[in-house]
């Protein structure tokens, strides 16, 4: 160590290169353990007609959510949404919940209750129990986490390493409106917007949907490869399916499926509309791929339903790397946008 210089410990800069390190430093393989650390959810070998799917998700006031912007209902409703949408992208089927919760001095009763409503009208499509979980006091803000186990049928979960060059990638849905919402509760700026679009906006923020019917319709048909849900944005997660494949990613920007409230906020803002579908977060849409021999099947089969599937682009060598084609018809590396904990601003 050069003369001069202290010993300082390291600190965490990447919360993906923190999840990679804790994956390789406990690995342990247990033969009923079919996916561990590095997937939306573990997958659990628990009997010979169904596995267990376990996710959990923290959430902590300052970071993931302001009780001065959203209701104690709407928080715990998002909170819940998180780990139901982990369960959707698996295809698997939710079950039981545990939450965890670290309560300021600040709150009341009464806003306790409200979070834990929130949670269970989340979960009640889906007939999810809550059957436990722990307290304690927090001298630091709300901290709530809550732990979801779901069931799905042996080696049919959706996976991230599943896609391969030439397959057709796809989401559900549209992108960008939770983030719109977020910025009209929080910017000083005013948006001039139709009553409409705000509403629009505000409730896909507030009561965002886990895409379960389209994950347990992905697995049924079969014709799936891979699947993540975009919590975190479609720039970042596209990146861990690609990462899992070892494929590349061509993305179309006019292709990306905008809703008129979103598209109506981008240019109130003087965003652009791929701007504004590459970096929002908490869309909980699923991001998929299928076969291109499978496309025209996978579409036809599409058509009767009533997911809105639309296809972004395609899978290619890894090579080639994550490419977006602009709206102009110019392309370029697909540049990273999505959240990320622990990132430091550049």
């Amino acid at each position: 160590m050069p003369p001069g210089r202290s010993r300082r410990a390291s600190t965490v800069s990447s919360e993906f290169g923190l999840i990679r390190r804790l994956q390789a430093q406990t690995a342990q393989p247990d033969p009923q353990v079919f996916k561990g650390i590095g997937d939306d959810t573990a997958i659990i070998k628990t009997s010979s007609t169904e596995w267990t799917l376990i996710t959990t998700d923290l959430l902590a006031e300052g970071v993931h959510f302001n009780p001065a912007a959203s209701s104690y209902r709407d928080i715990g409703y998002r909170a819940a949404i998180a780990n139901l949408s982990d369960i959707a992208a698996m295809g698997g089927t939710p079950r039981f919940m545990l939450v965890s919760i670290a309560i300021p001095p600040t709150c009341t009763m009464a806003q306790i209750q409200q979070l834990y409503r929130g949670m269970m009208q989340a979960g009640a499509p889906y007939r999810v129990r809550l059957i436990g979980g722990d307290t304690s006091a927090s001298k630091a803000g709300l901290f709530l986490n809550i732990t979801l186990t779901g069931v799905v049928k042996p080696r049919r979960a959706l996976l991230r390493s599943g896609a391969r060059e030439g397959d057709r990638l796809y989401v559900t849905g549209t992108l960008g409106d939770s983030r719109a919402g977020l910025d009209l509760l929080t910017s000083r700026r005013r948006v001039a917007l139709r009553p409409a679009h705000t509403r629009f906006l505000l409730a896909r923020h507030h009561r965002p949907s886990a895409r379960i019917a389209e994950g347990l319709w992905l697995v049924a048909q079969g014709l799936a490869g891979a699947a993540i849900d975009l919590s975190d944005g479609l720039t970042g997660d596209l990146r861990h399916i690609c990462e899992d494949s070892a494929v590349g990613a061509d993305i179309d920007a006019a292709s990306l499926p905008i809703s008129p409230a979103c598209r109506a906020y981008a240019t109130a803002r003087g965003l652009s509309l791929e701007h504004i579908a590459l970096q929002g977060g908490e869309d909980y849409e699923l991001l998929f791929t299928v076969p291109r021999r499978q496309q025209a099947r996978f579409e036809r089969l599409a058509a009767k339903t009533e997911f809105r599937m639309t296809c972004i682009g395609s899978m290619t060598p890894k090579a080639a790397g994550l490419r977006l084609k602009t709206i102009d018809g110019t392309t370029q590396p697909l540049p990273l946008t999505s959240y990320e904990h622990f990132r430091r601003p550049t």
